[in-house]
């Protein structure tokens, strides 16, 4: 079975040529299996953020690969990398990012409307997946009445609403007092366990991290194991 995401050899210079040019990565590679959950710990501005973005095709190689589900995305066009970041990849962020106009509900059927799935089918889902995370009963709300813990579970349910292969979060409690983290980063680990897919999740907390599967930490350039 081929890995849900796999990084080969990736390197990555901001201003190359220049007197201050940055390599961030130099090298970087990783195996995250389907099912797998991992932890990506490093100090700020070590290049967790670029990782990220390369991973999910949001940003380019300078060299190296990037598959997932094993299909290679190096080099092939901005509009089939789009589509794969739409039906393939999930993100959350230290910050909601939650569209202020719309409900919470509303916020998670928008990426499957634009996926062409049924509005009522879109809806469904989005509920069930807020049922999951304990916020069902917020659904009609939009972000602004909701606590913090709340807009990050909207959130949560924004990314999987497309039934992704890979979750990619970046510093997901990370805006969050410790109590709110801890449950909160409680709720997206069970819905991540029984979505079954896969997740490499950025964070500076050694206690969350110790609650997945294994550690990488991005030292130089590369990613070894802890």
């Amino acid at each position: 079975m081929s890995d849900a995401l796999a990084l080969e050899g990736v390197k990555k210079t901001y201003n190359p040529g220049r007197e201050n040019a940055l390599t961030v990565l130099d090298g970087a590679s990783l195996q995250l299996a389907a099912g797998e959950v991992v932890a990506l710990v490093a100090p700020s501005g070590a290049g967790k953020s670029t990782l990220l973005h390369i991973a999910g095709l949001l940003d380019s190689t300078d060299a190296g690969r990037v598959s997932i589900g094993g299909t290679d995305y190096t080099g092939l066009s901005d509009a089939r990398r789009t589509a794969a970041r739409r039906e393939e990849v999930g993100f959350i962020y230290q910050f909601h990012h939650l569209l202020p106009e719309f409900s919470a509900v509303e916020n998670i059927i928008l990426p499957q409307l634009a996926n062409a799935v049924p509005a009522a089918e879109a809806r469904a889902h989005a509920l069930s997946l807020m049922e999951r995370v304990g916020v069902s009963g917020r659904a009609d709300n939009r972000p602004a009445a909701l606590s913090g813990g709340e807009q990050q579970r909207v959130a949560f349910c924004r990314a999987l609403a497309n039934k992704p292969r890979v979750l990619l979060a970046d510093e997901p409690t990370g805006n969050l007092d410790p109590a709110t983290s801890d449950t909160v980063f409680a709720a997206l680990m069970e819905l991540v366990r029984e979505t079954g897919l896969s997740a490499l999740i950025a964070t500076h907390n050694p206690g969350l991290a110790a609650r997945m599967d294994r550690v990488l930490r991005l030292e130089g350039g590369i990613l070894v194991a802890e």
